[in-house]
């Protein structure tokens, strides 16, 4: 289907970005042939790192005229293989797009490019009083150009939004390439369709993001952090929308099940006591400018969680102590990699239908004789579902697991929901894209990658068949 990349090829992409960024050794062939998806590797023939957008239209045009694909890819952190070079020919990386370009504090806006790492830009605009709320569980090693492919979101999009919701305006380079901008640099635009947020998502099918406007928000000064023990995950996940009915807008709100929060405790240097018959915890987090309102907050948090069966709950009101509360809920994940084969899945229903949605879970899990870890972003109904080996036969697991999957995706469908939150499709959910979209909606995507990518040579394979 796709041209092999020659030794023309190679020598035409040195004269562009020079010999020592393309790269043809094993070893770096192998470093970028996979991301943080399972045990999925796919080798690309050549790994090239430009540092310009006219670099990339340069590569791009070639690319496009000899039929070779291009998979785009940043730190590669992904979890929906959305970076896996499936077809080969070249994986460029843009790592080199690693700027800075200005933050803006009159118009409190930034302009960066994808290259630079999601907590290196906060903590930049942080100095400046200013805050990127975005805030991945990678955030130490995602770039933002893989968020915005992504669309990706974390704990603090329970208030503040996702990545999408922060986007002003995009230079992207197209598969044919052209270097458009895709918007402007203003709060409010109504002219014509709204491209921006068209490529916002877009998992790096229809174009390669060069630079980025970045909107901000002034940096709320005090929060408090709350961790709530119960005995039981239902009622945590019952509990969510009743902190919400109570008027109190959490900037962030994650469900942890047992299982997940002592494989972290084992897994990282994080030291707390919890209770035998504890089942789940709530990470409630507020913020603001005023203490005394958050620690209102806080009370009426209490008197929401005080109707369900609870633990002792741990109030962080210091830096140190908040830290330690969220280092233990970023290293779940990998506490989950590090102790079993598993599956994770990214699911999301309205916030109301959580306590259907981790009863259907289980008991699909049941059924198909496997266990689950789940914990997620609760407040914004994002359940992340790790399916674990365990026990269950190679068979079972190879064979059987994708109607489980395919369960559980219908089962998120009906409560109001969709296949991912915050992951993308990528290559590993593809096949169940059918569960969220109709054959018409479908068509039309395909309709849109048609015209944006005429031969199909950019992230080929991903979203969609």
């Amino acid at each position: 289907m796709y041209s092999k990349v020659t030794s023309t090829d190679i020598q035409h992409f040195k004269s562009i970005v020079g010999d020592d960024y393309v790269f043809l050794n094993d070893e770096i062939i192998k470093e970028y042939s996979h991301d943080e998806t399972e045990d999925l590797s796919f080798l690309p023939e050549v790994v090239i790192k430009p540092e310009k957008a006219k670099e990339i239209s340069e590569i791009l045009i070639h690319c496009n005229e000899n039929n070779i694909p291009v998979t785009p890819c940043g730190a590669r952190t992904g979890l929906s293989g959305g970076s896996l070079p499936i077809h080969g020919g070249i994986a460029l990386s843009t790592e080199r797009l690693n700027r800075i370009i200005e933050i803006d504090t009159n118009n409190l806006q930034a302009t960066v490019e994808p290259g630079v790492i999601n907590q290196v830009f906060k903590d930049a605009v942080e100095e400046k009083g200013l805050f990127y709320p975005p805030d991945p569980a990678s955030q130490g090693s995602c770039f933002l150009g893989g968020n915005l492919a992504e669309n990706a979101g974390g704990p603090k999009a329970l208030k503040y939004g996702v990545t999408k919701d922060f986007v002003l305006n995009l230079q992207v380079v197209l598969p044919t390439g052209e270097i458009i901008w895709t918007g402007a640099n203003v709060l409010k635009n109504s002219t014509g369709y709204n491209l921006t947020q068209l490529l916002v998502g877009s998992e790096g099918t229809l174009g390669i993001i060069t630079s980025i406007v970045f909107k901000l928000i002034p940096l709320p000064q005090k929060s408090i952090t709350l961790l709530i023990p119960f005995k039981s995950a239902e009622d945590a996940c019952k509990a969510v929308s009743l902190i919400f009915m109570a008027g109190i807008t959490p900037c962030a709100l994650e469900f942890i099940e047992r299982d997940a929060i002592d494989w972290a405790l084992k897994y990282s240097d994080v030291k707390i006591d919890i209770e035998d018959d504890i089942d789940a915890h709530l990470l409630v987090e507020v913020d603001g400018n005023d203490i005394d309102a958050l620690y209102v907050d806080c009370e009426n948090i209490q008197e929401v969680v005080s109707q369900f069966e609870c633990g002792e709950i741990t109030l962080a009101d210091n830096e140190s102590h908040k830290d330690m509360l969220w280092k233990l809920r970023r290293s779940i994940s990998e506490a989950v990699k590090s102790n079993s084969v598993y599956k994770e899945e990214d699911t999301v229903v309205p916030r109301a239908e959580l306590p259907k949605l981790l009863k259907g879970v289980k008991e699909i899990g049941k059924n198909y004789g496997f266990k689950s870890v789940c914990y997620g972003h609760a407040g914004d109904g994002n359940l992340h579902v790790n399916i674990i080996k365990g026990d269950m036969s190679d068979d079972k697991w190879n064979n059987e697991l994708t109607e489980a999957i395919k369960e559980i995706f219908e089962l998120t469908v009906s409560l109001g929901g969709t296949i991912s939150g915050e992951h993308g499709i990528g290559y590993v959910q593809k096949d169940y894209i059918g569960i969220a979209f109709s054959e018409k909606e479908i068509e039309l995507q395909k309709q849109i990658k048609n015209i944006f990518d005429p031969n199909n040579i950019l992230n080929p394979g991903k979203i969609f068949n």
